[in-house]
């Protein structure tokens, strides 16, 4: 298929993961589909807080808010690049926001374990993550953007263990990205145990 034919699936993260990733090397090289993507961004993401999530524990809730604020982020402010901001892959971005990028960056690492998250001028955002096992059969890794203010919300699912994610929605400021592992296909009412690794943004 032309890959110009998938930026709105890519926008409503509709296309499985090897088509996403053939897509991000065509977008990496492709102004006309950067420029398209830009354009659908905003309404793909609106699409994502149509549905209201179900609250989680509040014991849980707690725990991961906890968790997330004992971390130590590292926040550097990078310079604005229009394209990076535009949803391009962090494997394609982070090259260029060491020099250029947009937003800001922030990681946590354990041991060998690390998650680093991408944040754009208008909030959406790509985390990669390293050094995690591959999921076992039967599960796999959520993402979460949680806040002290709304339930927290699945931003995405992968098995491998170390990655690279463009996040379905916006990430508000002062919110926390968090990694759980789940059951496949991810969990439904919230995470159902403490995250791996978490930024606070």
């Amino acid at each position: 298929m032309d890959p110009h034919e998938l930026t709105a699936a890519y926008a409503l993260d509709a296309l499985d993961a090897d088509e996403a990733e053939a897509y991000e090397r065509h977008l990496a090289q492709c102004e006309e589909c950067r420029e398209q993507l830009a354009r659908l961004s905003e309404p793909a993401a609106a699409l994502a807080f149509e549905v209201p999530a179900p609250a989680p524990p509040p014991r849980l809730r707690a725990a991961i808010l906890e968790q997330a604020a004992a971390e130590r982020s590292n926040v550097v402010p990078l310079l604005r690049r229009r394209w990076v901001a535009r949803g391009l892959a962090l494997a394609a971005a982070a090259a260029a926001c060491v020099a250029v990028g947009i937003g800001v960056s922030l990681s946590q690492s354990s041991q060998s374990k690390a998650l680093s998250v991408v944040v754009s001028p208008s909030r959406t955002a790509t985390i990669h993550v390293s050094g995690l096992p591959a999921a076992p059969s039967g599960k796999t890794y959520e993402a979460w953007i949680i806040t002290s203010s709304s339930a927290p919300r699945s931003a995405g699912l992968f098995r491998d263990g170390s990655t690279t994610l463009r996040l379905r929605g916006t990430v508000p400021p002062h919110a926390t990205v968090a990694v759980t592992r789940e059951r496949a296909g991810g969990a439904t009412d919230g995470p159902t145990m403490a995250p791996i690794l978490s930024v606070s943004t």
